[in-house]
């Protein structure tokens, strides 16, 4: 899966010694797709993981479905999230099931308890067993669903399965955006059940600057679903993530459309700049987010106040212990070429 060539993106101090390293890859591209900055190889094959889900939102809208069943613009930003199961996200989902009559039984991962520390003690205050809706990807699939209602009605309940109609549209959309082709496309099973996709570092960029920058998308009907579509992530970023966390905070950000996945993959469209940005950690960390973000913009002349504290707020580079005593440092280290 990974090139050899990858580049140590941040060291963490404890007192006066290194600790960890992260390493990773970090690919910027210009509005035509070339790699302007880089660190490690831009050509590493890499798996979206849920920092798809942008994209996989956009056929829903390419065929109308949003209108069809009177989804409001807010709950279709869900379809972009990787949610908390906070009481707002399991009304969306819940609403956009009972509009479209899909039954949420259907789903394929099995039933959990929300992400949210607060979401999760009140459901067992109230007595609630855990339930498939609560998933963190309960809303992508919810949208593959409406995607397989639309084109294979008689089986929506494969809407999961490789070679469903759904994931096969799915899979075309993916490509489109990432300016790769389809058939050389990797595809595994992510960890909520349905196919995961794998392109080069660089394509990631790409789709990304492709939804920042929406005059670029070669697919008419896509651009115009992007169109309609990105400006809801904006209005109602907490459907991307969920209370105080980086995947809805920084989409509050007018400049920037970001969604992260799981093991370390992110990517970053920037509207002005007219630029895409990706980055992987290699070991799949998280928590070095808000840092190799914040010195990205650095590197790039972005410069937005709000941006940074907020980056700031979710991870200075202060290394708490369970005290709350300082006790280290973690800081970037890697230089765009």
């Amino acid at each position: 899966m990974f090139h050899n060539h990858c580049a140590v993106l941040t060291e963490e101090y404890r007192g006066d010694l290194l600790d960890l390293i992260h390493e990773g890859y970090v690919c910027v591209v210009d509005e035509k797709g070339n790699v302007i900055r880089h660190a490690g190889d831009p050509e590493t094959m890499v798996y979206y993981r849920s920092a798809s889900k942008p994209f996989q939102a956009l056929p829903i809208i390419a065929m109308g479905l949003d209108k069809k069943y009177g989804l409001t613009d807010e709950e279709t930003v869900i379809f972009s999230g990787s949610h908390l199961g906070e009481p707002f996200h399991v009304d969306a989902i819940t609403s956009i099931a009972k509009k479209a009559g899909l039954d949420l039984e259907q789903l394929i991962m099995k039933p959990t308890v929300p992400g949210s520390t607060s979401a999760n003690e009140e459901r067992i205050r109230q007595g609630l067993p855990k339930a498939k809706i609560y998933h963190n990807c309960s809303g992508k699939h919810t949208g593959a669903m409406l995607i397989q209602k639309e084109l294979d009605p008689a089986h929506v309940e494969d809407y999961w399965k490789v070679d469903s109609a759904a994931q096969k549209e799915i899979l075309r959309t993916i490509a489109a955006l990432s300016e790769f082709p389809a058939e050389q496309t990797g595809i595994g099973i992510d960890g909520c059940g349905v196919p995961v996709f794998a392109v080069p570092m660089k394509h990631i960029a790409i789709a990304f600057k492709n939804i920042a920058c929406i005059d670029t998308i070669a697919d008419d009907a896509l651009r115009a679903a992007a169109q309609r579509y990105i400006p809801r992530i904006h209005r109602y970023p907490l459907m991307m993530r969920g209370t105080g966390f980086l995947c809805s905070l920084i989409n509050y950000d007018p400049n920037l459309v970001a969604k992260g996945g799981a093991n370390g993959v992110y990517g970053i469209g920037l509207k002005k700049e007219r630029i895409g940005i990706s980055f992987k950690l290699k070991d799949g960390t998280e928590a070095v987010w808000p840092i190799i973000i914040k010195e990205i913009f650095k590197q790039i002349g972005y410069h937005n106040e709000d941006t940074d504290h907020m980056l700031d707020s979710l991870n200075s580079g202060t290394i708490l212990n369970d005290n709350g005593t300082p006790v280290g440092t973690c800081k970037a280290v890697f230089q765009l070429k």
